[in-house]
């Protein structure tokens, strides 16, 4: 029988990056996703989870009122349920814990942290693969590259940055434009490419033509120089970071990860960074 896992979060973005990466580390796996607790609660009662992740607030029913539910359920009494959280201070994971949470990962988390608690929940339970990290969003790119904050210019007002995987340079020699909207008031923002692979790409862009804000979600038209042809990808902002080392930077370094699962997509956006 397929591994069935529950995503649950009511912020579309993040069930997207987390599905996403499920899907390329498990080969085979089935993913049921759902936008609230109530919603969560009911694909739970239709098919038995062999895992849950499962965000902790959420409209309708939260997730410790979903925890609460399935743990009365004789299924459930066992099965690993992992809290997805944006607040990471100490007295909220106890209480998550004594509500019987099997582990927690914290907002903003790369796919490294994500997957490296699912193959451990997975690996109490008999069902995890043979070894973590095999799949393609263990190699897509050199993992374990810091992005700076973006205190300098909000005044300190951002939450910290996490670490962010350091996507692959495009082929010497080539040159792509692209442009990101994400704002529906005004016009694209045009941005220089620095780095690009199948999971993220790391653009440059003038401060002056605004910013969006960390975990926004955007659109990017990519294409080549000279070259008609270009590909929307749905995406969002992981980090953000000045470009120098004053609050007076006119240039902001954004590390955007796509979102689409969509094997169309995919092959054009290979298919432009390999030609």
């Amino acid at each position: 029988m397929a591994l069935r896992i529950l995503v649950a979060d009511d912020a579309s973005f993040i069930r997207d990056m987390v599905k996403k990466n499920l899907r390329d580390s498990l080969p085979g796996v089935e993913i049921f996703d759902a936008t609230d607790g109530s919603r969560a609660l009911a694909a739970a009662k239709a098919q038995t989870m062999d895992l849950i992740l499962s965000d902790w607030e959420m409209p309708n029913l939260s997730g410790e009122e979903l925890l609460r539910s399935l743990r009365s359920d004789e299924r459930y009494e066992t099965t690993p349920f992992i809290m997805i959280s944006s607040r990471g201070d100490r007295a909220h994971v106890v209480k998550a814990v004594e509500a019987g949470v099997n582990d927690y990962i914290t907002k903003p988390f790369t796919p490294e942290e994500l997957l490296r608690k699912v193959y451990k929940q997975l690996k109490k339970i008999g069902k995890a693969p043979a070894a973590p990290g095999q799949g393609k969003a263990a190699n897509n790119g050199n993992r374990g590259h810091a992005f700076g904050s973006i205190d300098a210019l909000t005044g300190g007002s951002a939450q910290a940055l996490t670490s962010s995987p350091t996507p692959e340079k495009p082929a010497k020699g080539k040159k792509f434009k692209a442009q990101i909207r994400f704002d529906s008031n005004k016009p694209p923002v045009a941005c220089v490419i620095r780095d690009i692979n199948l999971q993220q790409l790391s653009a440059a862009l003038a401060r002056d033509n605004g910013l969006p804000g960390l975990f926004d979600q955007v659109v990017v038209d990519i294409g080549q120089d000279g070259l008609d042809d270009h590909i929307q990808l749905n995406a969002y902002v992981h980090s953000l970071q000045a470009a120098e080392a004053s609050p007076n930077s006119r240039v902001v370094k954004a590390a955007l990860r796509f979102v689409d699962n969509d094997a169309a997509k995919s092959e054009q956006l290979s298919h432009l960074i390999g030609n």
